[in-house]
């Protein structure tokens, strides 16, 4: 029994860390319908920032600051580099990828391509007794950060201007155009929130995983977009069940199984989706 809940909350803690990625990156494909591979690089530089942050002054304003960085980046991203080529998918793609790479190597030039220790609080080192299982503190900061996250965003796009907006927009983009609306200044939301995200997930994931690299959110962004094709393109409810699902069964997988095998069996479960479910979990794109 100590062992289930174990991996069970080790699992939503994972889950949790892909939940903050996608979630930003189906908001992008939704509206913008941009699939941008430079997302990962969102994740990085906010958890660089923060990494920084953390050693050279205090470890508090870690989290502020990589989501500063984050939401900086994303929107730079998209004004500079996506703008232009809003019409031109090949393009985006081709751009989004050479960008990803170039920013692992200028982050690599910078601080070297060995992974650096991340600093976090003194009591995510402990642990907690739950129904005999002695479950690691750091899992509970990511599940408590998912679901404020997660509460946050069905607030904003359920009650704000922009969040109907951008809800609309997903929707119907069109629409949204024909009724004299700016969809452009929301594209640029959607990127910003987007890479704000990516840039808590960066803070949170190197405290998580006690280590930031360059490649490390290249690495977390393969799960991060089956997540968002699992979970339904736009749809920020279906983001949260899929990433419950495959952080849970990644989990238990490679617990019980093989080594990688947990791997595979996500990938398994995407093959299953596509071909029984092709719109995701939320069946269309949803709040």
């Amino acid at each position: 029994m100590s062992t289930v809940v174990l991996l069970t909350l080790t699992g939503l803690g994972l889950a949790a860390l892909y939940f903050l990625i996608a979630s930003g990156l189906s908001l992008v494909f939704g509206l913008a319908g941009v699939l941008n591979f430079a997302h990962g690089l969102f994740l990085s530089v906010g958890a660089y920032a923060g990494w920084f942050v953390a050693t050279h002054w205090a470890l508090g304003p870690a989290i502020p600051v990589g989501v500063a960085a984050g939401a900086a980046t994303g929107a730079l991203v998209e004004l500079v580099v996506i703008r232009p080529l809003y019409r031109r998918p090949t393009e985006q793609v081709l751009a989004t990828v050479g960008l990803s790479l170039a920013g692992v190597a200028l982050l690599q030039s910078i601080w070297g391509a060995d992974p650096r220790s991340y600093p976090r609080p003194a009591w995510t080192a402990h642990t907690t007794g739950v129904l005999g299982a002695q479950v690691p503190d750091d899992r509970f900061l990511l599940i408590g950060a998912a679901v404020l996250v997660l509460a946050a965003l069905l607030a904003f796009l359920r009650w704000t201007r922009y969040g109907l907006i951008i809800r609309a927009g997903v929707e119907n983009r069109a629409m949204v155009s024909a009724l004299g609306i700016d969809v452009r200044a929301a594209f640029t939301l959607v990127f910003t929130l987007g890479g704000a995200l990516a840039g808590a997930a960066g803070v949170l994931g190197g405290m998580y995983f006690g280590s930031v690299s360059p490649g490390q959110g290249a690495g977390l962004l393969i799960f991060a977009f089956i997540v968002v094709v699992i979970g339904g393109l736009g749809s920020v409810t279906g983001c949260a069940v899929a990433a419950v699902a495959v952080g849970l069964l990644q989990q238990f997988v490679n617990y019980y199984g093989t080594s990688g095998a947990g791997d595979v069996s996500v990938v398994a479960l995407l093959a299953v989706v596509l071909l029984l479910r092709p719109g995701g979990v939320a069946g269309k794109v949803t709040a």
